[in-house]
């Protein structure tokens, strides 16, 4: 009988615990970060994107749904204000909100340096936007788009760990597990796509906007440009002129357009050239969510570059 009470006692004392830790649950705003967020929440909670497939932080309008999401969630893990600064005001209080660029601890790529030829057409609406309100960004610090560096995403995983463990402190072992195990699979993938992209490292190629520092300079790859910093800002004529000029002189093996926007000025400098135009997704929107997943997207990322530049 004491053997029995001592059982359901433990059994009482234990169970909330486990139930309240499988309900931790996990928003992140875009789905390339949510990829990381699923490996580290595996066997231990739940993550979901606020961001719906294919949408753009750029020119995103939230909506009275997404505000009740960022509210209910016992983590949101956004990038930051460079990136999603629709979600300013919002989270700026909120105390269950993690930026990423707001930590010491990820190194981030500077825009200094990188900035477009000339004037843009400044924030002017995307054909994608559908009249929503603009928003403004930030294009003179740092580089947002830190999922698109292994070693960005490896710090970043290690300080969203971190936070999941002060929340959910008695499933240590299972976050500090999950970290482990993707580190490892993070770091193999890149050592792979350092021998498959060796053989195209030296061969030039353009970008629609300048999102994939991090991945470029992980690989040593040879970016002759972009056409827009951002994608809600349209190259100007200066910037469009010097990039058709640039394509007559120099050996350009490629340039790749993003599926999120529309090609057209991309096809405008290429029209009655036969360099190869390629797909590059900052967006990570054809990436099946689940285990591996960001993993998948590196390598989706390093087909993109071999096949349009060998």
């Amino acid at each position: 009988m004491l053997r029995f009470r001592a059982w359901y006692f433990a059994a009482m004392v234990l169970v909330p615990f486990a139930v309240s830790a499988s309900n931790v649950h996990v928003v992140t705003t875009v789905h390339p970060v949510n990829l990381i967020v699923q490996e580290l929440v595996e066997g231990v909670g739940q993550s979901e994107t606020l961001l719906p497939a294919g949408s753009s932080p750029h020119d995103y309008a939230l909506r009275p749904s997404d505000v009740e999401k960022l509210k209910a969630a016992d983590l949101v893990v956004w990038v930051g204000p460079e990136l999603e600064s629709f979600l300013t005001k919002i989270l700026s209080g909120q105390e269950n909100a993690l930026s990423l660029t707001s930590q010491e601890t990820i190194t981030f790529r500077d825009y200094e340096g990188h900035e477009d030829h000339d004037g843009h057409e400044s924030h002017e609406s995307h054909e994608s936007n559908g009249g929503h309100e603009e928003h403004e960004h930030h294009h003179d610090g740092i580089d947002p788009h830190l999922w698109l560096g292994p070693d960005q995403a490896i710090q970043a995983a290690k300080v969203i760990s971190t936070a999941l463990i002060e929340l959910d402190p008695l499933n240590r072992a299972q976050y500090e597990a999950n970290l482990s195990r993707f580190i490892v699979s993070v770091n193999e993938t890149v050592q792979n796509l350092k021998e498959q992209l060796q053989p195209v490292r030296d061969n030039g190629y353009y970008v629609f906007h300048d999102a994939y520092g991090y991945f470029e300079e992980t690989f040593g790859l040879h970016n002759l440009g972009h056409f827009t910093v951002s994608p809600d800002r349209r190259p100007g004529a200066k910037t469009l002129i010097a990039i058709r000029n640039t394509l007559k002189k120099s050996q350009v093996k490629c340039i790749f357009r993003e599926p999120q926007f529309s090609p057209a000025v991309i096809n405008s400098v290429t029209n009655g050239s036969d360099i190869k135009i390629g797909t590059l997704d900052p967006m990570a929107t054809d990436i099946a969510s689940g285990q591996g997943g960001y993993v998948r997207f590196l390598q989706e990322l390093g087909r993109s570059f071999t096949e349009c530049l060998k």
